[in-house]
């Protein structure tokens, strides 16, 4: 069992959504985040006054997959959320010891679906 955590653009989630949906992965948490990377932040200007903003809107989605998935599910990711420009975003994957469902107890990969 897998958990597959993405960052990517604001802009991108509807094509990410897509995707992940043809490829059968249908299970998914989203949340607002903010973040940089190589971007660095911008600088704006209110009223006459220049400053700098570090910290960019990102959208942050956690999947949780069993093995088999998981590949499908990084691709499915990348074809959504792919421009070629810097900030696309980053993909983290990471083990999950113990999935539990709440509502009928059942334990690892059956917690998953």
């Amino acid at each position: 069992m897998k958990l597959i955590t993405a960052m990517i653009q604001p802009t991108k989630l509807q094509d990410v959504k897509d995707a992940l949906y043809e490829a059968n992965v249908t299970k998914m948490t989203v949340s607002n985040a903010l973040g940089c990377g190589q971007q660095r932040g911008y600088d704006e200007s209110y009223r006459g006054v220049v400053k700098e903003v570090h910290l960019l809107k990102k959208i942050r989605i956690d999947i949780a997959v069993n093995e088999e998935f998981v590949d499908a599910t990084v691709a499915a990711i990348i074809r959504g959320a792919h421009t070629g420009h810097i900030g696309d975003g980053k993909i983290f994957i990471t083990e999950l010891a113990e999935v539990i469902r709440i509502r009928t107890s059942e334990r690892g990969s059956l917690a998953i679906g």
